[in-house]
């Protein structure tokens, strides 16, 4: 199913975790194990979910980090679509093996 705009993680993360539990961007990190300054990037979406990010944001909340992955992979896909220039590229044609 394809989707409009899907969010960044760090929009969802905002959303769904820490607004409804009062939780700060600071406390948040700290309980992650990173620098403030890192979980900032993520939450504003100038930096991506990593596999080491996802790792730590199952740990500390208990959404897979395959979810957290599938996530930010959704959403960097939705926005190449919208810039990617494709012109270039051509069909190659295969023949079964």
């Amino acid at each position: 199913m394809k989707m409009h705009n899907p969010p960044h993680p760090g929009e969802f993360l905002v959303a769904v975790y820490m607004e409804p539990n009062e939780i700060t961007g600071r406390a948040l990190a700290e309980r992650l194990g990173v620098a403030p300054s890192t979980l900032s990037r993520v939450l504003k979406g100038s930096s991506a979910v990593t596999p080491e990010m996802a790792l730590r944001l199952e740990k500390a909340l208990g959404r897979s980090a395959e979810s957290w992955l599938a996530m930010q992979a959704n959403h960097d896909l939705w926005h190449a679509k919208k810039t990617a220039r494709l012109e270039g590229v051509s069909k190659v044609r295969l023949t079964a093996a």
